[in-house]
């Protein structure tokens, strides 16, 4: 027997009137309850997504497209060349839980590094094969933004775009993490600052530039950006660079990372010239995982609360589809200097 007619009699598929009868409720009511109606008491949801589960229920959904437009579905479009190991792992799984329990499930549609963001994009829209879009690594101008507002197509970032008024996003505010940073590094002693920036093609690599320049700036240190890669770029590529980096003198005393993976890459190319972390040069990373300190502890590390962003764009997305008259759900995750892991000397 299937599991969609494992609670049934007779082996029958069960249905919303199913589910009434079992809960007492109209249809109308359990309809709304599974689609997390606002009006509908909380309550009531969970009784009856109780009873949705132990029968088995799972809505037609080519039903559901013939009667509402509708297909359920969120596509959330991700770069092949994220860091899947720190990042959009837990991005993924926060949208996905944040889906749980209502009408939507989550596709994840993957682009590569030699394909054309726009088609993934122009694809969900043409085919109308999802409802709403979640996309990161935004660009200045983002032509899959101006794409997406033209269409008239609801879509929610992982970034903000420049364009942040007309459309729901959330992002972490990486120009403060980069002031932060510097500010960490000066407190340790560190004069010669060296940043690993993201690529300068997306808006949060331009943020956390600005902020670690002015911050340096400010502090009256010397700041240095790493050119000809990025913290995007391959581990290998990251520390033959910075291995590199340290063979010539002066070297950096401070490492700011715009990534989990550079980061350690970054530390191991420091160790090959024989310098150490903590006694020769700090460095300091974010991450969404917490990770890093089991690398090396010595690591400064302010945690980026990514489940947040997910089930905040995961939510935003949803009133964006169902309610396009509301006001549109935006948020900044803005770290403090009392985000930072402290520093244990010797381990964790």
């Amino acid at each position: 027997m299937s599991d969609s007619t494992q609670g049934t009699p007779h082996g029958e598929r069960p249905t919303l009137k199913t589910i009434a009868g079992e809960t007492g409720l109209a249809v109308a009511t359990v309809s709304r309850a599974l689609k997390d109606a606002p009006d509908i008491g909380e309550e009531t949801k969970k009784r009856v997504r109780a009873v949705a589960q132990r029968l088995g229920y799972r809505p037609n959904r080519a039903g559901v497209r013939l009667r509402t437009g509708k297909t359920n579905v969120i596509a959330l479009i991700l770069s092949t060349e994220a860091d899947m190991m720190n990042h959009t792992s837990r991005l993924i799984y926060s949208i996905a839980n944040a889906l749980r329990g209502t009408a939507y499930h989550l596709v994840v549609m993957p682009y590569f590094p030699d394909q054309d963001p726009m088609d993934p994009v122009r694809y969900v829209v043409e085919t109308e094969s999802a409802d709403g879009i979640i996309l990161n690594q935004t660009r200045p101008g983002d032509p899959r933004v101006r794409y997406m507002t033209e269409q008239g197509f609801p879509f929610a970032t992982h970034g903000r775009t420049g364009e942040d008024a007309g459309h729901p996003f959330f992002d972490f505010d990486n120009e403060t993490f980069a002031r932060i940073a510097v500010r960490a590094l000066v407190r340790r002693g560190r004069k010669r600052l060296y940043l690993i920036p993201p690529p300068g093609n997306q808006n949060y690599s331009l943020h956390m530039r600005a902020g670690f320049i002015a911050e340096a700036e400010a502090q009256g240190v010397v700041c240095e950006i790493a050119e000809g890669y990025t913290s995007d770029s391959g581990a290998d590529t990251v520390e033959a660079a910075v291995t590199a980096r340290f063979a010539r003198l002066p070297a950096p005393d401070g490492i700011l990372s715009g990534s989990t993976n550079a980061a350690m890459a970054a530390v191991t190319g420091a160790e090959r010239q024989g310098y150490d972390i903590g006694p020769d040069f700090d460095l300091v990373a974010k991450e969404a995982i917490r990770f890093l300190k089991r690398f090396r502890p010595e690591i400064i590390v302010v945690h980026e609360d990514v489940g947040r962003a997910g089930d905040f764009l995961a939510r935003a997305l949803i009133s964006a589809i169902e309610r396009p008259e509301s006001d549109i759900c935006q948020g900044l995750d803005v770290p403090h200097e009392l985000d930072i892991a402290p520093w244990v000397q010797g381990g964790m």
